[in-house]
């Protein structure tokens, strides 16, 4: 009928009980039947094919929207057509059939048809409902079902694992909410699909653009959507996505299991659901690797597992103590450590028929594989793996472990990308675990040389008790310089002193020791804090400038300081002190009373040209000192006035035991991380006992030697003595005569019975006795010769108003009594 090829379209009217009541010229020509042909049969008798369900409702109530439906011809042809029902009511609104309209299908040219049918992109077209109407080649291979098996079907019928979202943790809408969304508001539609489809083991990514389709009127009577597979591209992004998170993920920690973990849980699970990390433990320990040269074939190679993450099982190994893990003579991990190559395992060939079936992009192409990879064995699968990646750890040319990244019961086998990405990590990964080992020997370097120069033990006397603590930085930080001292002094009294030194580091930690060292020879000289601040003030200025490069070699950085200097006299309870720009002590009073001493700290070590200034109190027996560095007091997380009054809330001056107080302490101040090193210094005053000193004033007159002479005697009878009254009378003839031919009035003698017998003589001039050698004929000279001999220590100190020469002499123990 060549007469059908100018109808587009036609209209028909169907009764209530599905006869076709009316029938118009356009549907002769679309079809071939005349209205005498058409008019009472029933509407089925037109359709080539079973009519789709509720087509046309008997009770009037059938869709408008169009529907794909093949109608018979008269010369037993089919058309192809989009069909839609209206109904039709009266003024009662009682129903009086359908209005149905048809549209060719094949009203487009052919040679379209053809291009849609043919086109590799996946093309579909549905009704509002989601209800195919066609789908073109490509889709039908994408969706695994012929256009015949889903024509007229509901996408959900067919695919109800749409109607859930692909991305849950991205909280995405499930596919068919977004597609029926562009249905419903006309707004078109883009997104990627990931999905594995039917008789694959990957899974794809799929580029998706969804739009209406509108008729004349601009309704939307479809909704149509194409779809390209970019697997290789999303496939890949993901990689760059996870070599990214690596690079901020891995090494944030100069630690060697702590950055093992991380590589271990950065991979899991988007690539793989296993890893796997052994170190050597010389690597561990901060030391050098041993070389490759030395495993020969028949060596069994001994690490350590520093990490190990699972997807499944929570097998996640936490930094702390590693488990030894043998790798046998010609295993994977043992040939892979020795040639410096990585192998993949896969459990079965992942191919059919001898064609492999890798994943999508390049990777599909086993041509990309390297030499040897991958191997397929299927010894793994007794491991419950699918496949495995065995990667050697190097960094810088040395070999520090292997890295194991495995699958459990994942049907994708690894590709050659896979093998490029657990690379790629590994490298990142190796880099870091060298860095923290190579810190880690640094570290531990410095840690030993201020630990040497450190107070070992402290120093046995009686005016103080004494408790120190010292805690370095965390382990992503380097050690500092700060220190602590406990000195004893002539006179039974006892210098307290912390300091710290700026910057960190080895640097830092020698030039504590060297500061530490100045600070005890010009302790032994006796002099007042403030004028031994003074000479380490130019001590720091000269190592400054020692500091400064020459040659080739290169500069240590800085160099600076604070330092607290205090003394405490146990006679007179006075507590002298003076600061270099380090924070002042905490006293705490047997009553309770909590304050900073009332001080004025001076300037830093090293500005010079500037005072400082000594501070005298006198402190009631029993009261409580804290000594410390600004590293207890400061840090991210408050500032140093916060931390001092933290610090003097938690000082509790009744506590029995002052160790127990300093762990308190540290407890209570320092945060979990510390990025700087702390040191706290507690000491509680002891008082004299007053009939343990003696003093008597001596008039300036040579007849006075033999009186002093007599008071030391009594005083020594009178302490239970007398086993030391040879040397004490010596001691004091001699030096009592030197003070009344050299010295100046008042002259003052005073014994104080402590740990030793000191015996000391004052007087105001400020000339300092040396010893000399006497000839054989002098008559004097051998006075302080003869002191120094006889006692176990001697010295001057200066004072305010004069000098002071003193000695000491060790108490013999009492024997035992008989039994």
């Amino acid at each position: 009928m060549a007469g059908n090829q100018d109808a587009r379209a036609a209209a028909l009217v169907v009764g209530p009980d599905g006869v076709v009541s009316g029938w118009s010229e356009s549907g002769q020509r679309l079809l071939g039947w005349t209205a005498e042909d058409a008019v009472g049969r029933p509407v089925t008798d037109l359709l080539a094919a079973p009519p789709p369900p509720g087509f046309p409702d008997s009770d009037g109530s059938g869709p408008d929207h169009p529907r794909l439906i093949p109608l018979l011809r008269r010369d037993g042809s089919t058309l192809d057509a989009l069909v839609s029902a209206h109904p039709l009511f009266d003024a009662d609104g009682r129903a009086l059939g359908h209005a149905v309209t048809v549209q060719r299908w094949e009203s487009r040219p052919v040679i379209a048809d053809l291009a849609f049918e043919q086109c590799p992109f996946a093309l579909g077209v549905y009704d509002p409902e989601l209800r195919f109407l066609w789908i073109n080649a490509s889709s039908g291979r994408v969706i695994a079902h012929s256009e015949e098996q889903v024509l007229g079907k509901k996408y959900r019928e067919v695919f109800p694992e749409f109607d859930r979202s692909l991305f849950p943790e991205r909280d995405d809408k499930p596919y068919t909410d977004q597609v029926s969304e562009v249905a419903r508001t006309g707004k078109p539609a883009r997104l990627i699909t990931v999905f594995r489809p039917l008789g694959s083991n990957y899974a794809n990514a799929w580029a998706t653009s969804i739009w209406p389709v509108r008729d004349a009127e601009g309704r939307v009577r479809a909704v149509a959507n194409w779809g390209f597979d970019m697997s290789a591209e999303y496939w890949a992004r993901q990689r760059l996505l996870m070599l990214n998170e690596a690079s901020g993920g891995i090494g944030r920690t100069l630690d060697v299991i702590g950055t093992a973990q991380e590589l271990a849980t950065t991979p899991v699970p988007a690539f793989t659901d296993l890893v796997t990390v052994d170190l050597f433990d010389e690597v561990l320990r901060g030391e050098e690797p041993p070389s490759v040269s030395e495993f020969t074939s028949g060596t069994t190679i001994v690490l350590s597992r520093a990490a190990q993450h699972s997807a499944k099982e929570d097998t996640d190994q936490a930094p702390g103590p590693t488990t030894p893990v043998s790798h046998a003579p010609g295993s994977v991990a043992a040939r892979c450590m020795a040639t410096g190559r990585s192998t993949v395992q896969l459990a079965a060939d992942p191919g059919e028929g001898g064609e492999w079936a890798f994943g999508p992009g390049l990777a599909s192409d086993p041509a990309h594989w390297p030499p040897g990879n991958p191997l397929i064995d299927g010894s793994i699968a007794a491991d419950g793996l699918t496949g495995r990646i065995t990667v050697p750890l190097r960094a810088r040319g040395a070999l520090l472990g292997v890295v194991a990244f495995s699958r459990l019961d994942r049907p994708e086998a690894f590709t050659a990308d896979d093998l490029i990405l657990a690379e790629e990590l590994t490298a990142k990964a190796a880099v870091a675990i060298d860095n923290a080992r190579r810190y880690s020997r640094e570290r531990t370097t410095a840690l030993t040389l201020q630990r040497s120069l450190l107070l070992q033990q402290l120093p046995s006397q009686e005016a103080l008790e004494v408790a120190s603590r010292y805690l370095p930085a965390a382990t992503d930080a380097e050690v500092g310089g700060d220190w602590f001292d406990v000195i004893p002094l002539s006179g039974a009294r006892v210098a307290l002193v912390v300091g710290d030194v700026v910057g960190h580091g080895l640097h830092a930690s020698a030039s504590m020791g060297r500061l530490r060292t100045a600070v005890r020879t010009l302790a032994d000289v006796d002099l007042p804090p403030d004028e031994l601040l003074t000479h380490l003030d130019d001590l720091v200025i000269h190592l400054a400038s020692d500091l400064q490069p020459a040659g080739h070699f290169q500069p240590t950085g800085e160099f600076g300081a604070t330092c607290l200097y205090t003394v405490y006299d146990p006679v007179s309870r006075r507590f002298t002190l003076a600061s270099a720009g380090h924070p002042l002590p905490l006293i705490i009073s047997p009553d309770g009373t909590r304050t900073s001493a009332p001080a004025q700290p001076g300037p830093p070590l090293g500005i010079g040209g500037l005072p400082f200034e000594a501070t005298e109190i006198e402190l009631p027996e029993g009261s409580l000192l804290a000594l410390y560095t600004d590293g207890l007091v400061e840090s991210r997380e408050r500032d140093v006035d916060q931390g001092i009054a933290e610090l003097l809330r938690v000082l509790n001056h009744s506590a029995t035991s002052l160790d127990d107080l300093c762990d308190t302490v540290l407890d209570a101040m320092l945060p979990v991380r510390r990025t700087d090193d702390a040191a706290l210094l507690l000491a509680r005053t002891h008082a004299m006992d007053p009939q343990h000193v003696a003093y008597w004033d001596v008039e300036p007159d040579p007849a006075q030697v033999p009186r002093a002479r007599k008071f030391a005697l009594d005083q020594l009878e009178a302490w239970g003595m007398e086993e030391e009254s040879f040397v004490t009378e010596l001691v004091v003839s001699e030096l009592v005569t030197n003070a009344i031919r050299y010295g100046e009035p008042p002259i003052r003698l005073r014994l104080i019975r402590d740990t030793s017998l000191i015996c000391e003589v004052s007087d105001a001039s400020n000339t300092s006795p040396h010893l000399r050698r006497a000839r054989a004929f002098d008559e004097g000279g051998r006075g302080l010769l003869l002191v120094a001999q006889l006692t176990q220590g001697w010295g001057t100190r200066h004072t305010t108003d004069g000098k002071t020469i003193w000695c000491a002499q060790t108490l013999t123990e009492p024997e035992p009594e008989p039994q």
